[in-house]
């Protein structure tokens, strides 16, 4: 199976998360939302721009920016 950052991942693509590489305050923040490591995560959707994403995970919708997506590896299904 192919890693790549959540923010290359297309609507409807599915995956699991294998590291979550942002540091600090962004890092925290985003463990806390529930991305942490072997998290199953699909792509909901995207706005007319493609930022934000909109994934679901553990059974609730989120939306992230795609600077923060871009610090969260995904392996693709």
């Amino acid at each position: 199976m192919t890693t790549i950052s959540m923010r290359n991942m297309s609507v409807g693509q599915r995956g699991q998360i294998t590291a979550v590489k942002a540091d600090g305050e962004m890092g925290r923040r985003i463990r806390d939302m529930g991305l942490i490591r072997g998290a199953e995560v699909t792509i909901q959707g995207r706005a007319p721009l493609y930022d934000p994403v909109a994934i679901r995970i553990k059974g609730f919708t989120l939306t992230l920016r795609n600077n923060e997506a871009d610090f969260i590896s995904v392996e693709v299904k």
